[in-house]
């Protein structure tokens, strides 16, 4: 009876035993699926070649892949430094409903623009599209969850105006647009971000235009970086005593006001203005800055004594008006 048992038992165990990997598998066949698709969409590239039908997307051997622990599925795709994609924006990371953390980098031959398939991942909190070569508008149709947290859209080749709606999301911290080729001006919404924590906005090296909305004076962002574009008018209401800014960077614009008038935030560290058409004298506390450039404008009036003034080259105020006072020569 032994021996009829034991074809038997060694069938038993080779079928369980090709059974186990599928069993004990994490990754949602869906996922999977879309991740194949993914890499198929960027022409199968050496980078995802751990990506493979037969494992586990869940486990640590699959590139750049994450998923939550409790329901095991993708919450996290980070694709990153290659120069042999050479592909479109890949459209089926739509069809990954879990996503949180989304991060492309460093792929000057990704091209083309944001799918709209996108916008089916409203669980979405941090995107980071960068240093890519994808182009269009940046997309009007982020998640309608409120989500999101930071987004960095930096050294990318993005045109047209800027996404009127981003305010909607009011856990934003960081916004980065810069260095694209952005175009128009900053939406009078822009204004209206989390009283309670507005983002930092980096916009600058873009073709930005016109005048700075009044109701960006609501904002208590810690970091204004609007330098290298063709901004001009007012930019006072970014300024105050009693905010919380840190740095401002203003350089490089067609900016006109009175610097006399700005009233300096206690935190500030860094200010950078230089190269605009600002008038008028030094504003109360300039000393106080840590990191300033000032120069290229119309101001005039005694650079003031003190502070971190005794560190700064005359580079730092030359091409003014009228001012003087050591850096420069000595006022009359």
């Amino acid at each position: 009876m032994s021996k009829a048992i034991t074809p038997i038992l060694l069938l038993l165990f080779t079928l369980l035993s090709h059974t186990t990997p599928s069993l004990s598998e994490r990754c949602h066949p869906e996922d999977k699926k879309a991740l194949l698709q993914i890499k198929e969409e960027l022409n199968n590239p050496t980078l995802l070649s751990s990506w493979k039908p037969d494992a586990d997307c869940c486990h640590l051997s699959w590139y750049g892949v994450g998923c939550y622990a409790d329901h095991n599925r993708v919450d996290s795709l980070t694709i990153q430094h290659s120069d042999d994609i050479v592909a479109q924006f890949p459209p089926s990371i739509g069809n990954l409903p879990y996503l949180e953390s989304l991060y492309i980098s460093s792929f000057p031959y990704l091209t083309g623009p944001i799918p709209q398939s996108v916008s089916k991942l409203t669980n979405l909190k941090f995107v980071t599209i960068t240093f890519t070569n994808v182009s269009g508008p940046v997309p009007n149709f982020w998640p309608s969850s409120k989500g999101l947290v930071n987004l960095d859209l930096s050294f990318n080749s993005f045109s047209g105006t800027l996404p009127p709606s981003l305010n909607k999301f009011l856990n934003l911290s960081w916004i980065y647009f810069n260095d694209n080729k952005l175009t128009g001006p900053i939406p009078y919404s822009y204004g209206f971000f989390n009283d309670k924590n507005p983002p930092d906005l980096y916009f600058s090296n873009n073709q930005l235009s016109g005048s700075l909305p009044l109701s960006l004076a609501r904002l208590n962002s810690s970091l204004f970086d609007f330098s290298n574009n063709r901004f001009k008018g007012d930019a006072s209401m970014l300024f105050g005593s009693n905010k919380a800014t840190t740095s401002i960077d203003l350089s490089r614009n067609m900016f006109s006001f009175d610097f006399g008038k700005v009233e300096l935030s206690k935190t500030m560290i860094s200010l950078y203005v230089n190269n605009n058409q600002i008038y008028g004298n030094l504003p109360v506390g300039i000393e106080n800055i840590f990191s300033l450039n000032v120069s290229y404008n119309r101001l005039c009036g005694e650079i003031p004594k003190g502070g971190y003034m005794k560190r700064f080259h005359v580079s730092t105020f030359f091409h003014n008006k009228c001012l003087c006072g050591s850096p420069l020569p000595p006022c009359k």
